[in-house]
């Protein structure tokens, strides 16, 4: 599914984005994540096995929220939902997250104290392919 314009300028811009995955139970893992887009991918980093990624690889359904930034003319605050389906991969987590921390802490920014490139452990990429996007905003009409 192509992502729209307005949901690739909302993830430019920044927002913190609520990853939701499926524990074993069924029961929602919500964790916040810096997110970006690679072609029509939704994508972030994880530099551990944490709880989403071992959700995710068990199963792939995942919802993503962001707070937009307008107000619509009800005046409620606009925001996005991605539904889709996502996967695991190993990665330059460390490379990503150096990339999203531009958007994210500023430009010229260093995320975390970089250790030998030899050494650091080559961590996680998690990309969403949406499969719907709801919420309040153009993204939504």
């Amino acid at each position: 599914m192509e992502i729209p314009e307005a949901v690739r300028q909302l993830i430019a811009s920044g927002p913190n984005a609520h990853l939701t995955t499926l524990n074993a139970d069924g029961s929602p893992q919500v964790t916040v994540v810096w997110v970006g887009i690679e072609d029509d991918e939704i994508v972030m980093a994880h530099n551990g096995l944490w709880q989403k990624v071992k959700n995710i690889r068990r199963d792939p359904r995942v919802a993503l929220s962001c707070l937009g930034h307008e107000k619509n003319p009800r005046g409620l605050q606009e925001y996005l939902v991605v539904y889709g389906e996502a996967r695991v991969e190993e990665g330059d987590s460390a490379g990503l997250l150096q990339e999203l921390a531009q958007t994210y802490i500023g430009p010229g920014a260093v995320f975390g104290t970089p250790p030998d490139l030899e050494t650091r452990p080559s961590g996680y990429i998690t990309r969403i392919t949406p499969k719907r996007f709801s919420g309040v905003g153009p993204w939504n009409p």
